[in-house]
């Protein structure tokens, strides 16, 4: 079984013994602690839940604190559907000593939140002419299209909300696995700012 959740570090760079040099991305992955399996005949879908990281007991709501028992409290929890063997238990913990170096894994975070933007940061429009009698609509988005319908179609694009988006990266590789500090270094970069949630899946 090969899930963890870790939280995202930062980037640094990493030598090869060959003298290469590999951009990286710093996880502190798991350990994960099994809270609960899915079944088909149960639950309609085969998976299992997973916790990940410490929250006090007193922001715990009884449910959970009864589910989790002895377990610990855990501040993030989540579900990953997967093929279940006889072999996985509830309360069984997975760390990093699943994976191996040169593994090709499965990332999913939030992207960072940008705020509202406009067209050129949002869409990539160029913009309008520096001059020509220009003055202030150098990023505006200029026209939007025929006065006929007299309404703005959906889809066309414009200034709004950007960021915060779920963003899954696959074929991932492991460049490096430190076991005694829960590490794992990803080549090339991944979603998000540091400090936040990564879905690790084999």
């Amino acid at each position: 079984m090969k899930v963890l959740l870790g939280t995202k570090e930062k980037m640094t760079q990493i030598f090869s013994d060959e003298g290469k040099v590999f951009p990286v991305t710093e996880i502190s992955a798991g350990p994960v602690v099994v809270t609960q399996i899915k079944t088909s005949d149960n639950d309609g879908y085969d998976g299992i839940q997973v916790g990940y990281g410490e929250k006090k007991a007193k922001n715990i709501n009884k449910a959970q604190l009864s589910q989790f028992k002895d377990m610990g409290n855990f501040r993030y929890l989540k579900e990953f559907k997967l093929p279940i063997s006889d072999e996985i238990k509830v309360g069984e913990s997975v760390d990093v000593a699943s994976f191996e170096e040169g593994d090709k894994i499965r990332i999913s975070s939030f992207s960072k939140g940008k705020g509202f933007q406009g067209v050129v940061k949002r869409h990539g429009f160029k913009g309008g002419p520096r001059t020509h009698g220009q003055k202030h609509s150098e990023r505006e988005p200029g026209s939007i299209g025929s006065t006929g319908p007299q309404r703005v179609f959906k889809g066309t694009r414009m200034g709004g909300r950007m960021g915060n988006d779920r963003v899954t990266l696959k074929d991932v590789e492991i460049i490096k696995i430190d076991k005694e500090n829960n590490k794992i270094f990803v080549k090339g970069s991944i979603p998000g700012r540091r400090g936040t949630l990564i879905e690790i899946q084999g």
